[in-house]
């Protein structure tokens, strides 16, 4: 079953390479989606795939890559749009 969930993840998550650490776990999961940086110093990302997949993602970013450091994620579901488009970063 497709799933599309919204995260917002706030603590050291700008110039750590967090979004490309993001896009690189949304490629091994087979995740289609996007991520950037707001301006208050979060990151947002929208991410769709299957159920499992997602789970998996969303375990490496509540994580993410050395030097960062993850305060706080909320989730929001929301609907899939079914369109695979890759993963990106903006």
């Amino acid at each position: 079953m497709r799933v599309a969930r919204r995260y917002r993840i706030s603590g050291r998550v700008q110039g750590v390479g967090f979004r490309y650490f993001a896009q690189s776990a949304a490629g091994r999961e087979g995740v289609h989606g996007w991520i950037r940086n707001l301006p208050g110093g979060e990151v947002e990302a929208l991410a769709e795939g299957d159920a499992e997949s997602l789970e998996r993602f969303e375990r490496a970013i509540r994580h993410g890559p050395p030097g960062a450091r993850v305060d706080h994620v909320d989730v929001e579901a929301t609907l899939p749009d079914g369109r695979d488009t890759g993963f990106s970063v903006t």
